[in-house]
């Protein structure tokens, strides 16, 4: 039994065994589903989990609850991994007030079946218990439109749904001030930029609704419990959103005889000689799309470059494209270089691409045909790569 505050309780769960989140990202270090349980005048569940561990999940709240009725159960975001044993705690506790929004419960419905036994709130509104009084942000987008936030104003902790979640487990411990959290930074960027990145405007408005809240805790549905570090991670939430990149360098490249590889190589050899430092290469073929999503969220500079492939763009760099067209990443320093044998067309490809996201094309693009050497042209792409962020600074 994990309590976060007097008479508040943990009773989320790990999920250690799925290997793909929402079936596209990978979760090396797996996941957790957080639940939220208040034991005072009323008793008050936030959020559930998914339905493959609802007996584990039952059990601890049944525990904790020591033969008392469970009063409320607020749900911030339904998502199957947060509201997927939301059934099975309606039978259990049959007299159960939800309380949500009128978004909410087109998804109860829907997904459920349960259209009644439900306390309807509106941004702005408050939820009095007696020994907890809670106010409730609504924050559509973030990353499905029904999502709210649930404020406790009596101990000043934000139940934020999947914001300021990371991917992987808690091992242990579930509080940031008892834990190492160095691998869950760049695991929140990850979960940022696959999750929620196209939602750049919504997370802002989100972040403006809380603004003057006093937050001495935030519980996401997934990761730590942010106490200690709770600024840090609204921190990277801001930057993200306002797709404020760091001084740095996304490389992508996709390769079928080393040609495209060696021109990537060459380029980043002229970052690093002119001074930049943050460079995150990543092979197509090797990276998971997932890790290159989380670096062009992370940094300022992108450059691609792509063989032609049967008179397209190279598959694994064409799907990368479309990836980040989804999201809608602004305000990055895009250059982009390609290779061809007898037709060129990825690097048509690539400048139509830079196009489209309105992003600013730094130097000239280089494009190799067969073996013969571009190695000039592309440490120039670099040089003027890294004069460009630097002249930032």
């Amino acid at each position: 039994m994990k309590t976060i505050a007097e008479n508040i309780y943990y009773v989320g769960v790990n999920d250690r065994n799925k290997k793909l989140f929402e079936s596209l990202w990978p979760l090396p270090h797996g996941v957790s589903y957080n639940s939220y349980l208040i034991k005072g005048g009323k008793t008050v569940l936030i959020d559930t989990v998914d339905i493959s561990f609802s007996d584990f999940f039952l059990d601890k709240i049944e525990t904790i609850l020591d033969g008392r009725p469970l009063d409320y159960l607020i749900i911030n975001h339904m998502e199957p991994d947060h509201s997927g044993s939301i059934n099975l705690l309606r039978k259990k506790y049959p007299n159960i007030m939800i309380v949500g929004n009128r978004l909410t419960f087109g998804m109860l419905e829907g997904y459920y079946n349960i259209n009644d036994g439900l306390y309807e709130v509106k941004d702005g509104d408050t939820l009095d218990i007696g020994s907890h009084k809670f106010k409730f942000f609504t924050a559509p987008m973030v990353h499905w439109p029904e999502v709210m936030f649930t404020y406790d104003e009596t101990d000043k902790i934000l139940f934020s749904a999947d914001a300021f979640g990371t991917f992987g487990t808690l091992d242990g411990g579930i509080v940031d001030k008892n834990i190492n959290t160095d691998r869950y930074w760049d695991e929140m960027i990850r979960y940022y930029s696959n999750i929620v990145g196209k939602y750049g405007n919504p997370v802002q408005k989100a972040l403006r609704k809380l603004a003057g809240t006093d937050i001495q805790m935030i519980c996401s549905t997934h990761g730590p419990i942010w106490t200690e570090q709770r600024a840090k991670a609204i921190d990277i939430y801001d930057r993200l959103s306002r797709y404020e990149g760091l001084n740095g360098v996304t490389l992508v490249y996709g390769s079928m005889y080393g040609h495209t590889e060696q021109m990537a190589e060459t380029v980043a050899t002229a970052l690093s000689d002119n001074g930049i430092r943050n460079i995150a290469m990543h092979n197509t073929s090797n990276s998971h799309t997932s890790h290159i999503l989380r670096d062009v969220f992370n940094y300022k500079g992108v450059i691609i470059g792509s063989p032609t492939y049967s008179n397209q763009i190279f598959p694994e760099i064409d799907f990368l494209l479309s990836r980040l067209e989804l999201r809608e990443i602004k305000n990055r320093l895009f250059g982009y270089f390609g290779s061809y044998t007898w037709c060129g067309v990825a690097v048509k490809r690539l400048a139509a691409f830079g196009e489209k996201m309105n992003w600013e094309t730094v130097g000239e693009p280089v494009e190799q045909k067969q073996n013969i050497s571009a190695e000039a042209q592309c440490l120039a792409l670099g040089k003027a790569m890294a004069e460009r962020l630097l002249s930032e600074q």
